[in-house]
């Protein structure tokens, strides 16, 4: 089986889930500035997750345009993944609507960890299905970004009860190191085509 009709449903349910977390924005109460700054942290959660469900669609398009061949493992492999994504919008909500609090800010941090593993996984059913010397997995190397992130979310889930602020710094840090594709990836799809 191609990549296509994964690759399209994955797109499709990002799409959606974006439109949940811009849903869950509600205009201001009133008509002045200061009614806009009390939905700062609404606003700055919703960015945040915005971003980490762009890194997601774009370097799992890189990732999906990379690989030869789909099987069952694949498509459950790539299920898990959707379903951390999706539990994105709720955490999203949750850490604007109590302003960034520590139990909504470690657990948006869980859903982060777990999202990673999920797409660590289906790196790892996608090289079990082309092989380790095809190109997808010479693509991937060492991945390095891959395997520093769920340490950072880690270090970051433990600061949440004691300094939020870094907590949300370290995610923000994570998706500053995710935000330019995995150049590696680019080439191998530049060069199969």
């Amino acid at each position: 089986m191609g990549t296509g009709r994964l690759e399209a449903f994955s797109d499709g349910v990002m799409a959606i889930l974006i439109t949940i977390m811009v849903l869950e924005l509600r205009a201001p109460a009133g008509a002045s500035a200061n009614d806009l700054w009390d939905l700062r942290a609404k606003f700055l959660s919703y960015l945040l997750s915005f971003v980490y469900i762009g890194i997601y669609w774009n370097n799992h398009h890189h990732l999906l345009q990379a690989t030869e061949r789909i099987n069952g493992m694949i498509l459950w492999a790539n299920l898990h993944l959707l379903f951390w994504l999706s539990l994105v919008p709720f955490f999203t909500a949750w850490m604007g609507e109590e302003d960034f609090a520590e139990v909504p800010v470690f657990s948006y941090g869980c859903v982060l960890l777990l999202a990673a593993i999920a797409y660590y996984l289906l790196q790892l059913a996608i090289v079990a299905e082309d092989g380790p010397d095809s190109k997808i997995a010479a693509a991937l190397g060492r991945d390095i970004k891959g395997k520093i992130s769920p340490v950072v979310y880690l270090v970051a889930m433990s600061m949440a009860f004691l300094l939020r602020w870094v907590s949300l710094g370290l995610y923000v840090a994570v998706a500053v190191m995710w935000f330019v594709p995995d150049r590696r990836m680019e080439a191998t799809v530049r060069n199969d085509q």
